[in-house]
């Protein structure tokens, strides 16, 4: 089993939207792809908590696959490939974990 996790941080508006508003749509948009992209075993994506005092990431998305093959195959495919396009848009930062389990 691969577990694959991904953090972003939002820039503060982007594509006529606050951070929180693409946090949300972003939440979104991920959440879908667990419905397109059968490879992927399990998935939830976490919104930071507004009230965190700390300077966290934005969101965070944690996905589990049988193996890495299977994250390769959700990785090229067009619909992953149309979210990454958009996501590229509103985030600053990313950082990405993927280890055998």
């Amino acid at each position: 089993m691969l577990h694959h996790i991904v953090m972003w941080k939002l820039k503060d508006f982007a594509e006529g939207k606050s951070r929180g508003e693409n946090a949300e749509l972003m939440k979104e948009k991920l959440e879908d792809l667990k419905i397109k992209i059968p490879e992927i075993k399990e998935m939830e994506v976490g919104i930071n908590m507004d009230s965190s005092e700390y300077s966290n990431y934005d969101l965070v998305l944690d996905m589990f696959f049988e193996n890495y093959e299977e994250m390769k195959t959700y990785q090229i495919h067009p619909e992953h490939k149309k979210v990454a396009e958009w996501v590229a848009k509103v985030r600053d930062l990313r950082a990405a974990v993927d280890y055998e389990i």
